[in-house]
């Protein structure tokens, strides 16, 4: 994980969104980048420019994971 940029304050009460986007698909890894805003004013309170996530076999060692592309839970689940 990078650096946590704390660019901004959140205040007691506020609403606070957190996106996260995939900038990279690896054969066992997952690249992502995270933004979490405030949802009224927009303002960005915190960023991470770089998150990796490892898929593990049962053995505990890196194994492929299989994603090619960003799954939204909507397409999985149909209509």
């Amino acid at each position: 994980m990078s650096e946590i940029n704390f660019v901004s304050s959140a205040r007691q009460g506020d609403i606070v969104e957190i996106g996260i986007d995939v900038v990279k698909f690896g054969r066992t890894s997952l690249t992502l980048t995270c933004q979490v805003r405030n949802m009224m004013t927009r303002e960005v309170i915190i960023t991470l420019e770089n998150i990796t996530m490892v898929s593990l076999g049962d053995d505990g060692k890196p194994a492929p994971h299989g994603k090619t592309k960003i799954e939204y839970i909507k397409d999985r689940l149909g209509d």
